[in-house]
């Protein structure tokens, strides 16, 4: 047999190009106006009307799918136990890149299924705030790693995700700062039984070694129902955080109270050149030695094109 061919008949995935998967909307309605989708697009990120209509809204209805397969067997699991639980939430997980625009889709998402009716509660919440503090990270050596799977607070995130998959009420989750670039001391958000909860973060879909014992070593994504992945090339992701990069300059770098403030003074030549080499020497290491190699585990894997437009949307099979 013709290798491709074989290689091909185990995919564990179904690939869909825009078009096709555009048709999977079906009669999804838009929900969404577009001063709402411009409000949601991150820096550089490219979100319209067309995007959130050939893209999101089928994998809306997907999710609908899912979620209602999930409380039907969540339901006739009590029953056939005798039990009664509490509010079990469906817990999304999106993971990429940096700058490939986790955090639009993760918003996206929230809005359209924030709308489906009955209203479900539709909550967000991203991983940057369980990294250590910087000055953990500073005394551990990790400040070069900021991102990388030995710079988050891993008990911290598995106890909070443990205590929203068991129901408790409310759960807390730190808060980061992007201007600062650290964890905002005594500062929380309360997540309080939501029906869906989005989870956003660079390594969420990190694995753990196996124990030699047998016994078991949870990991974040042991947590999740669905997870999305968003993908696109290297060279791509390194253009798209230069020219970020540049805009930050330009804008939240000028404040001083930014821990970048010190680049807002460099000149174009010397911002790319210090972007470029922040992304060799942290990024593209992360990228390289610890997310793209859990892109076979999410369900769902969304890859763009050099323009940000998604241009082919896999599908893991059931």
């Amino acid at each position: 047999m013709d290798m491709r061919l074989e290689q091909q008949q185990y995919n564990p995935y179904r690939v869909f190009t825009r078009a096709q998967w555009a048709k999977l909307r079906d009669d999804m309605p838009m929900t969404l106006h577009a001063d709402e989708i411009a409000a949601l697009r991150s820096m550089h990120d490219r979100l319209d009307l067309r995007e959130v209509e050939d893209i999101y809204l089928p994998l809306s209805r997907l999710l609908s799918i899912y979620v209602d397969a999930h409380q039907r067997l969540y339901f006739s699991q009590r029953r056939f136990l005798g039990i009664e639980d509490r509010k079990m939430p469906y817990i999304i997980g999106v993971a990429g890149s940096v700058a490939v625009g986790k955090s639009t889709t993760a918003r996206v998402l929230q809005a359209l299924l924030a709308r489906w009716s009955p209203r479900p509660k539709v909550d967000l919440v991203t991983t940057d705030g369980f990294l250590f503090p910087n000055a953990v990270l500073e005394r551990q050596g990790l400040m070069q790693k900021k991102g990388f799977p030995e710079s988050y607070d891993l008990p911290t995130l598995l106890g909070f995700l443990s205590d929203i998959k068991a129901g408790r009420r409310p759960v807390r989750a730190p808060v980061y700062s992007h201007l600062t670039y650290d964890i905002i001391p005594n500062e929380w958000i309360e997540i309080d039984r939501p029906d869906i909860l989005i989870v956003e973060g660079v390594n969420v879909l990190q694995t753990g070694r196996l124990p030699r014992d047998g016994k078991a070593v949870p990991v974040v994504s042991d947590f999740f129902d669905f997870s999305v992945y968003i993908d696109a090339e290297e060279p791509v992701l390194r253009d798209w955080y230069v020219r970020r990069f540049l805009t930050l300059r330009d804008t939240a770098f000028l404040d001083p109270r930014s821990y970048f403030h010190r680049y807002s003074l460099l000149s174009d030549d010397e911002a790319a050149a210090t972007a470029l080499a922040i992304w060799e020497r942290t990024n593209r290491a992360n990228l390289e030695d610890n997310i793209l190699p859990t892109r076979p585990r999410a369900t769902l894997i969304l890859k763009k094109g050099a323009d940000h437009v998604v241009e082919t949307v896999a599908l893991r099979r059931l």
